[in-house]
Formats: structure tokens, sequence, C-alpha cells
């Protein structure tokens, strides 16, 4: 049988995004969260098959638009990547958010305001528009907090490092320069996605974040390399590895949220300072602490983070059961 996706291809900030705007299933759930359950248990293959080869490629990653489940909200995102079916994508939502309202698939109750349920909560939008044009969109994410500090793990080529994990709808191990660990340009993105699935595995192995509102949540399932900022008029520079051979070519929605409270714990960034991040191809967010806030037991932090999307075209992919290569491949 031959299963037809309508898509809204485009980036945000570089990184790729695919709004599967025709095509995506009926789920069964009470919540995005729940519905984010039944897809990866029913559909996973729709995920795979429109993000892996030969329809995809590493760095893929999208979603789909579906009716909320709370009468507050406009609208409610499932994420699809790579990496898997995510609680939250910070890049993807500036995507698909830009998208679906420059093609009218987002009617939103309040011009220039959305309230979004995404799998890891409610989040709200503030965005800006220029005729038919979503100029700039602002996400209050999620709270984000640090679940685990000074983990100390030992990787061939970088010696005995000591990582950090944050969540900011996603769980990061987050990797400051140390011993080998100069900077992003010293070691340059093939050796960046080498030594990142490494140290994700042993992280993975040291500790299993969970989050304490919605234990379907956890796992770490990024790694994000901080770093100084090449320009003056920015405040620190990343590279977020994801899936198996991705590096983010945004500076990371949920990455700077994680960033922004890993900065928040430790003294350097307070209530209302704003933060320009820059990707490791230099495009930027800006992100902001907002207010400070609880996870549970756990201290937190508001994160919002403001970027842009450019749609690219228009794509119309067949999935069809009589192809070998259905489901998707990857290289590895």
């Amino acid at each position: 049988m031959r299963h037809t996706f309508f898509c809204i291809d485009g980036h945000t900030a570089g990184n790729p995004v695919r709004l599967v705007a025709g095509g995506a299933p009926l789920l069964k759930g009470a919540s995005m969260s729940e519905r984010r359950q039944d897809f990866l248990a029913r559909f996973d293959w729709i995920r795979t098959g429109l993000c892996f080869e030969p329809r995809g490629h590493d760095m893929m990653s999208g979603g789909f638009l579906y009716p909320p489940t709370t009468s507050d909200a406009d609208v409610g995102i499932l994420f699809i990547e790579t990496s898997g079916c995510l609680p939250m994508c910070g890049h993807g939502t500036i995507g698909m958010v830009t998208f679906g309202l420059e093609h009218g698939l987002i009617q939103p109750a309040t011009p220039g305001r959305l309230k979004v349920e995404v799998p890891a909560g409610t989040i709200d939008i503030a965005y800006e528009a220029e005729r038919d044009r979503v100029t700039a969109v602002k996400i209050t994410n999620v709270p984000a907090y640090v679940a685990a500090t000074g983990i100390a793990i030992e990787v061939e080529g970088l010696g005995p490092i000591t990582v950090d994990v944050a969540y900011g709808g996603n769980y990061y191990a987050i990797v400051e320069p140390q011993g080998a660990y100069a900077g992003l340009d010293d070691l340059g993105a093939a050796a960046l996605v080498g030594f990142s699935g490494i140290i994700r595995e042993k992280v993975r192995a040291a500790f299993e974040p969970v989050h304490p509102l919605d234990p379907t949540i956890r796992g770490v399932s990024h790694v994000l390399w901080a770093d100084r900022p090449r320009a003056d008029d920015a405040d620190g520079r990343n590279a977020v590895f994801y899936g198996d051979k991705a590096i983010d070519r945004s500076p990371c929605g949920t990455g700077t949220s994680a960033r922004l409270a890993h900065l928040a714990a430790q003294g350097k960034l307070n209530v209302g300072e704003r933060f320009v991040h820059e990707s490791y191809i230099g495009s930027r967010f800006t992100g902001r602490v907002e207010s400070a806030t609880r996870v549970g037991d756990k201290v937190g932090i508001v994160p919002s983070i403001e970027g842009s999307a450019v749609a690219t075209g228009f794509n119309t992919i067949w999935i069809d059961r009589s192809d070998r290569f259905w489901e998707g491949f990857q290289v590895k």
C-alpha cells in the first residue's frame, strides 16, 4: 500500500524542518504525551520513512500538526527526527509554526500569539509577521533544569572529562571546554560526531535522568558542546549532536534552553538576562531566562528562545511498501 505525505520543507537557522501537512495518522491519547507514545508504538515507520535515507538524511527533522487536547491551546505538535519522536524540539517548533501560519494551517485565536501543546507540556508562542511572511518566532518553553553535575568519564582521544546533564525539553550531556577539548574549531565536525556517540553512551551508562512530572521523558538523547562565541555581540556558541551522525546547524532550541538552565544554576545568568547563542555554522537564537521556577523538587527556570525560519518548497513523498527501503535506512 502506498502512503502519501504532503510536506512543506524548509529550515530554521540552517537546520532542516519538514512539516508534514498531509498524511498524519490518527492517534489515540488524552494528551500530546500519550499521543507520542501511541505514535511510537504504531507509527514509528512514518518517522523512519520520512527522516532516514532515501527520503531524508542524518539531520532531517520535522513533525505534524494536530488538534490540541486542551481547550486553551491553538494547536498540537508531534515531533519526528532521526533521533526519535522527541518530547520537544525548539528549532522544529519555530519552523513548523512559521510554515503553518504562512500557509493558513494554523489559525491563532489571538493574532501574534499562540499556545501550543507538545508532548513535553504547553508552550507559549509570540510571533512577528510582515504581510504573508513570519519574520520571528519566540518560544516560552517548558521549564528547564539541571539534572546532574560532575559526571566523570574517560574518552579515548580526549582523556578524562566532566559532564553535566540539563533538561530543556530533552536531556543534554553538556561538555564545556576542558582538557583536550579547547573549542569547537579545534575539533571540527567529524571529530565532534565521533566523540559525541562515545560520550552519550558513557553518560547513559552512568546516569539516567527521568523527568519529575512525566516518566516517559527519560534518558540523555543529545550532547551539547559549549564554546566561546565567535562574534563580539554573541554570548556563547555550541554544537549539538543528535541521532547517530548529526550536528545541529541551528543553535538548537531545547539545547539552548538546557544551557540557560545550566548557566543560571552556576550563577552566570540571571532572571531577565538574554543570551545570544551561536550555532556551529554561526546562525543564532536569542535566549532569555524569563523566570525562576521548580520542576518537581528541582530548582529550574522558564527559558525563552527566539529565531526565524524559511520555507524552501513543497514536497509530496510516497512511502510504498513494495519499495525495499520503505521504512528508510541509515548507513553506519
